[in-house]
């Protein structure tokens, strides 16, 4: 088949001869440089958006510029230092509950039992109580784990400022109770609570206290936080001394050579607030230590845990 027009103010007869071999080749050319074109568009256009939008090319085609693979980079070293930093901040947590635990055994535990820590044997046991218990985490991505990591070690921070909160008001709460060694230095107890003989009469009476037998001057300290109430001369107790506790309790500390503190003075548990003597119904230096519980006296060895912390 032909095809014929004439062109031109000539009049020139122009002729196309159309077969089919004609038209396969007119067909592969068309294709070839549409398929071209394509190629090229795609390859200018990924690496504008390499330059222009890095996240896109690279979730479009697994590519990552020198640039890129810098931030990515960047942003894994950033999130590495923030977990660094809270493990840090999570050791130190740790060491100062160590420390307040110390504390609270020296304050709650009675010589005679620590001295038996770990004599003899290694029976231990007891329910398992987890501090804190994270469900397993299923596989993810890196970004993914270190939130997960560094939320978990934010949980376990705040999981330790409780306990720490929950034993600093334990701690405080001991400390105003008279559980504390009234004397310090060398003593020995002389006379305990309860019936005895007088050491003047030789008769029988009672005994409302402790004598602890210790050389002139030793010092005498407060078993507790608390207010000095008392602080005169008795003929039977001689230079005496009382200091006022929370929840009922008052101390009394007797045949002092002087005291150290005024009445209305607050003292701390430790604190040293008079030296031993032999003042008043006494046959030598030694401290009389009372305790009384609202009103009533009572054994010091109930409350007193021969503390030196």
């Amino acid at each position: 088949m032909q095809l014929m027009w004439i062109s031109g103010p000539t009049g020139k007869v122009r002729k196309i001869s159309i077969t089919a071999r004609n038209v396969m080749v007119w067909g592969s050319s068309l294709s070839f440089a549409l398929v071209a074109v394509g190629v090229l568009l795609y390859h200018i256009g990924f690496k504008i958006a390499i330059e222009v939008q890095p996240s896109l090319a690279l979730s479009l085609g697994g590519v990552a510029t020198k640039a890129e693979e810098d931030r990515m980079e960047s942003y894994y070293r950033q999130k590495l230092r923030v977990v660094q930093t809270t493990l840090d901040t999570t050791v130190q947590q740790i060491r100062q509950l160590q420390t307040l635990k110390d504390r609270f055994m020296v304050l709650a535990t009675p010589i005679p039992l620590r001295e038996k820590h770990d004599a003899t044997g290694d029976g231990r046991g007891g329910p398992l109580v987890p501090v804190l218990a994270f469900p397993p985490s299923p596989v993810a991505s890196l970004p993914a784990s270190m939130d997960g990591t560094l939320k978990e070690a934010t949980q376990f921070q705040k999981l330790l400022d409780d306990v720490q909160q929950h034993w600093r008001q334990q701690i405080s709460w001991l400390e105003t109770l008279p559980t504390g060694l009234p004397i310090g230095g060398d003593y020995g107890v002389s006379s305990g609570y309860g019936l005895r003989s007088d050491p003047f009469t030789g008769a029988l009476a009672r005994h409302d206290g402790l004598d602890f037998s210790a050389a002139f001057g030793t010092p005498i300290l407060a078993a507790a936080d608390g207010v000095v109430t008392r602080v005169g001369h008795d003929v039977s107790y001689g230079n005496v001394l009382e200091i006022t506790h929370a929840e009922g309790f008052v101390t009394r500390y007797a045949h002092l050579s002087r005291t150290l503190v005024v009445p209305g003075q607050k003292v701390a548990r430790g604190q040293h607030v008079a030296d031993v003597g032999s003042t008043g119904r006494s046959t030598g230096p030694h401290l009389h230590y009372e305790v009384i519980h609202n009103g009533y006296v009572i054994n010091p060895a109930q409350v007193l845990l021969f503390n030196r912390g």
